[in-house]
């Protein structure tokens, strides 16, 4: 099977999708941004760095933890997922070099996440979807699934990209090593970098939990109903706005930064369709 491309994901479900409306019924703006949110969101990653380098060598841990927490919430579930999708209106090559920079500072190969993703819109729930495959697993196998799953994404990307995505996902793997080790080499000077990386790396271990094993459930009829909708204040809090996984498998040509408007506009169309929004108490 020949990689994905963005484009080939943004109108997910094909005919499944039939009783729901065409992202245009929904209201125009929605697959589009300003310069200055645009701008920001590209921004972000590189100030939370920032912040956490200058809190880190100030001594400041505390916050400086908590701007690598911000650093893996801006990156793998929001601006790297908008790269992915190339959802940003950013020409090609400019959204490869960013998705490969931001990526790279939360030490993973950007263009093997853009291959495991496009491949989970296209193929989940099937047996191939290394992406979505802690839907199918037990908690204690999706929390081990989270140490185990980047690696197992970067060499699936390797043996299934063409040859000029694997050099770029080669060159990728080489670079976040490069920063391992580096981290490693200026131990005995500074425990900055080393903490970095642990933290990032650390970061990336509840993405099977958060991006998988909950918002999906495969024993459901059709796919329609294998991805949960949630709603309610406690839900929308913790996820901080992102937790519209049903709404991005519907419409992934809409950015992050519209998933609550687009979640409102399509609940009349959920309820049409017999879906039951699932809510954290209120």
């Amino acid at each position: 099977m020949r990689p994905l491309e963005a484009s080939e994901t943004n109108v997910a479900f094909g005919a499944e999708r039939g009783r729901m409306p065409e992202l245009a019924q929904l209201g125009p703006g929605l697959a589009r941004l300003s310069a200055w949110r645009r701008g920001w969101s590209l921004a972000l990653p590189f100030l939370c760095i920032s912040a956490y380098m200058l809190l880190a060598v100030a001594g400041n841990w505390p916050l400086a933890i908590l701007a690598t927490i911000a650093m893996s919430f801006v990156t793998y579930g929001s601006i790297s997922h908008d790269l992915v999708h190339r959802n940003l209106g950013l020409r090609r090559r400019t959204n490869d070099t960013f998705l490969c920079l931001i990526e790279l500072l939360a030490i993973r190969s950007g263009h093997a996440y853009q291959l495991a993703h496009l491949h989970h819109h296209a193929r989940f729930p099937h047996d191939d979807d290394i992406e979505g495959a802690a839907a199918r697993m037990s908690l204690p196998r999706t929390l081990l699934e989270g140490v185990l799953l980047q690696p197992r994404i970067y060499i699936w990307a390797i043996r299934r990209a063409g040859p000029r995505r694997r050099a770029r996902i080669v060159a990728e793997g080489a670079a976040c090593m490069s920063m391992i080790l580096a981290a490693a080499v200026l131990l005995p000077l500074t425990l900055v970098p080393i903490v970095y990386v642990g933290l990032m790396i650390a970061g990336s271990w509840i993405i099977p939990l958060i991006t998988s094993y909950i918002p999906h459930d495969v024993a459901a009829p059709d796919r329609l109903h294998q991805t949960r909708a949630f709603r309610g204040l406690v839900a929308s809090t913790i996820a901080m706005g992102h937790l519209y996984h049903l709404e991005h498998h519907l419409y992934p040509a809409v950015p992050h930064h519209h998933w609550p408007v687009l979640a409102k506009r399509l609940d009349p169309y959920l309820e049409a369709a017999g879906i039951k929004p699932t809510k954290i108490w209120f």
